[in-house]
Protein backbone atom coordinates (compact mmCIF):
# COMPACT_ATOMS: atom_id res chain seq x y z
CA UNK A 1 0.00 0.00 0.00
CA UNK A 2 1.62 3.15 -1.26
CA UNK A 3 -0.06 5.51 1.24
CA UNK A 4 -0.20 3.28 4.32
CA UNK A 5 -0.41 5.33 7.53
CA UNK A 6 -0.69 8.64 5.63
CA UNK A 7 -3.32 11.29 6.35
CA UNK A 8 -4.81 13.08 3.34
CA UNK A 9 -7.17 16.04 3.33
CA UNK A 10 -9.25 16.19 0.16
CA UNK A 11 -10.90 19.56 -0.47
CA UNK A 12 -13.97 19.21 -2.67
CA UNK A 13 -14.24 15.49 -1.94
CA UNK A 14 -17.94 15.33 -2.80
CA UNK A 15 -17.42 16.06 -6.50
CA UNK A 16 -16.38 13.66 -9.23
CA UNK A 17 -12.63 14.43 -9.20
CA UNK A 18 -12.38 14.81 -5.44
CA UNK A 19 -14.29 11.62 -4.71
CA UNK A 20 -12.26 9.60 -7.20
CA UNK A 21 -9.05 10.92 -5.66
CA UNK A 22 -10.26 10.18 -2.14
CA UNK A 23 -11.20 6.62 -3.08
CA UNK A 24 -7.83 6.03 -4.75
CA UNK A 25 -5.91 7.44 -1.78
CA UNK A 26 -7.97 5.36 0.66
CA UNK A 27 -7.48 2.22 -1.43
CA UNK A 28 -3.74 2.82 -1.16
CA UNK A 29 -3.99 2.96 2.64
CA UNK A 30 -4.46 6.64 3.49
CA UNK A 31 -6.90 7.86 6.09
CA UNK A 32 -8.81 10.39 3.99
CA UNK A 33 -10.38 13.50 5.45
CA UNK A 34 -13.21 14.43 3.11
CA UNK A 35 -14.10 18.11 3.08
CA UNK A 36 -16.59 20.20 1.18
CA UNK A 37 -19.74 22.21 1.59
CA UNK A 38 -22.33 19.46 1.03
CA UNK A 39 -22.55 16.95 3.87
CA UNK A 40 -24.70 14.56 1.84
CA UNK A 41 -22.21 14.09 -0.99
CA UNK A 42 -19.32 13.78 1.48
CA UNK A 43 -21.13 11.12 3.50
CA UNK A 44 -21.93 9.19 0.33
CA UNK A 45 -18.24 9.09 -0.59
CA UNK A 46 -17.23 8.21 2.98
CA UNK A 47 -19.73 5.33 3.06
CA UNK A 48 -18.25 3.90 -0.15
CA UNK A 49 -14.74 4.16 1.24
CA UNK A 50 -15.70 2.56 4.55
CA UNK A 51 -17.59 -0.27 2.82
CA UNK A 52 -14.34 -1.08 1.04
CA UNK A 53 -12.66 -1.40 4.46
CA UNK A 54 -10.80 1.90 4.39
CA UNK A 55 -10.74 4.99 6.63
CA UNK A 56 -12.64 8.20 5.91
CA UNK A 57 -13.67 11.16 8.06
CA UNK A 58 -16.11 13.85 6.93
CA UNK A 59 -16.09 17.56 7.81
CA UNK A 60 -17.77 20.62 6.36
CA UNK A 61 -15.01 23.00 5.26
CA UNK A 62 -15.24 26.01 2.99
CA UNK A 63 -11.98 25.85 1.01
CA UNK A 64 -12.36 29.53 0.17
CA UNK A 65 -12.39 30.56 3.84
CA UNK A 66 -9.04 30.77 5.65
CA UNK A 67 -10.58 30.37 9.12
CA UNK A 68 -12.48 27.24 8.10
CA UNK A 69 -9.39 25.69 6.50
CA UNK A 70 -7.13 26.45 9.48
CA UNK A 71 -9.64 25.15 12.04
CA UNK A 72 -10.01 21.90 10.15
CA UNK A 73 -6.26 21.44 9.65
CA UNK A 74 -5.70 22.00 13.37
CA UNK A 75 -8.40 19.45 14.18
CA UNK A 76 -6.81 16.84 11.90
CA UNK A 77 -3.33 17.57 13.18
CA UNK A 78 -4.51 17.33 16.80
CA UNK A 79 -6.20 13.96 16.25
CA UNK A 80 -3.61 12.42 13.92
CA UNK A 81 -0.39 14.29 14.81
CA UNK A 82 0.38 14.90 11.13
CA UNK A 83 -1.01 15.82 7.75
CA UNK A 84 0.85 14.19 4.87
CA UNK A 85 -1.16 15.15 1.80
CA UNK A 86 -3.60 17.83 0.74
CA UNK A 87 -5.46 17.70 -2.57
CA UNK A 88 -7.69 20.51 -3.77
CA UNK A 89 -10.47 19.61 -6.17
CA UNK A 90 -13.09 22.24 -5.43
CA UNK A 91 -15.36 23.33 -8.24
CA UNK A 92 -14.37 26.59 -9.89
CA UNK A 93 -17.85 27.43 -11.22
CA UNK A 94 -16.61 28.07 -14.72
CA UNK A 95 -18.95 28.85 -17.60
CA UNK A 96 -18.43 26.82 -20.74
CA UNK A 97 -19.80 26.39 -24.23
CA UNK A 98 -20.55 30.04 -24.94
CA UNK A 99 -18.55 32.47 -27.06
CA UNK A 100 -16.31 34.81 -25.09
CA UNK A 101 -18.11 37.79 -26.58
CA UNK A 102 -21.35 36.57 -24.97
CA UNK A 103 -19.77 35.91 -21.58
CA UNK A 104 -20.13 38.28 -18.65
CA UNK A 105 -16.92 39.55 -17.04
CA UNK A 106 -17.84 37.91 -13.73
CA UNK A 107 -18.23 34.52 -15.46
CA UNK A 108 -14.73 34.91 -16.90
CA UNK A 109 -13.09 36.08 -13.66
CA UNK A 110 -14.85 33.75 -11.17
CA UNK A 111 -12.89 30.55 -11.85
CA UNK A 112 -9.60 32.42 -11.88
CA UNK A 113 -10.16 34.13 -8.54
CA UNK A 114 -11.63 30.99 -6.95
CA UNK A 115 -8.68 28.90 -8.11
CA UNK A 116 -6.06 31.35 -6.93
CA UNK A 117 -7.74 31.90 -3.55
CA UNK A 118 -8.42 28.26 -2.72
CA UNK A 119 -5.08 26.93 -3.95
CA UNK A 120 -3.21 29.56 -1.95
CA UNK A 121 -5.21 29.07 1.25
CA UNK A 122 -5.20 25.28 1.23
CA UNK A 123 -1.51 25.05 0.32
CA UNK A 124 -0.37 27.28 3.17
CA UNK A 125 -2.51 25.68 5.86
Amino acid sequence: MLLKDKNAIIYGAGGSLGSATAKAFAQEGAHVFLTGTSIHSLERVADEIKRAGNKATVDLVDALDETSIKAHAEKVHHSQQKIDITFNAIGLQDVQNIPLIDMELEDFIRPITRAMRTQFLTAKM
